[in-house]
């Protein structure tokens, strides 16, 4: 089975990898633009989201298997790739195992190392929807705001709602299986796995995602690596401050 993808422009290929509970749509303005730049741009869902194939399996080993059988079926290599999240740890497992494909790699706001689990309250409030009831965006949100105070992360997360049918409203992401295979998303990059081209690693600075005690880690796995800290961001940079991130990227692949 393929990953679903938006694949917007012509020129160099640029692979875009959402991260948790997103979807490729969550990229489509940044998308658009670095298209405007002279990229092919594919927008990809990976497994289990967005409009991508549902899967009892979940884990970076079979993301980066589903990215190499993208890779093959759309013939794109010399890629430019980047991944925020859990997006990040798929790409930079990606480039270690495939060097040959990738030219150049970006990783938002995610370190190599090991996360503990962390989106407890999130999935809670996801699985607290009743669709049987919930006939509208606005009573969704109602719920899961009683799990998720903030707001930007209600809307990021209600991205997934849409019509099953009329008056059927659902979740675009496989909820069951991300629940159950939730730890997977915390692991760390394996210790062995290296790739010696250029890196460029994005942190927020309001985000607690990458450390400066990662540096060194990070440095090991990608000798040829460079942190930028974007202003004004948290763990969702891209979407908080999209100017500064576009910048560091068109800067970094020009």
């Amino acid at each position: 089975m393929l990953l679903h993808s938006n694949i917007i422009g012509e020129g160099s290929p640029f692979v875009i990898l959402h991260g948790f509970l997103g979807m490729s749509d969550n990229w489509k303005t940044l998308g658009r633009q670095f298209s405007e730049q002279g990229n092919q741009v594919h927008l990809v869902d990976q497994r289990n989201h967005g409009r991508s194939f549902h899967d009892n399996e979940f884990n970076y080993e079979v993301l980066v298997k589903d990215l190499k059988a993208y890779c093959d079926a759309h013939k794109l290599f010399e890629i430019i790739l980047l991944g925020h999240s859990m997006g990040g740890k798929t790409a930079m497992l990606f480039a270690a195992e495939y060097p040959e494909i990738v030219s150049k790699l970006m990783v938002a706001d995610i370190s190599p190392r090991f996360y503990p689990v962390h989106h407890d309250s999130i999935l809670e409030g996801l699985s607290a929807m009743d669709f049987d009831v919930l006939k509208s965006r606005g009573e969704a949100d109602k719920v899961l705001s009683e799990y998720v105070s903030d707001f930007g992360t209600r809307q990021f997360l209600l991205k997934n709602l849409y019509w099953v049918e009329k008056g059927q409203l659902g979740l675009r992401i496989n909820l069951k299986i991300l629940k159950e295979e939730v730890a997977e998303v915390g692991e760390a990059l394996p210790a062995h796995a290296m790739f010696k081209k250029e890196t460029l690693f994005l942190r927020g600075d309001r985000s607690e995602y990458i450390g400066i005690e990662d540096e060194v880690l990070i440095s090991n796995h990608f000798p040829k690596s460079e942190i930028t800290t974007i202003a004004n961001s948290g763990h969702w940079l891209h979407a908080e401050n999209p100017k500064d991130f576009f910048k560091a990227v068109l800067q970094f692949i020009k």
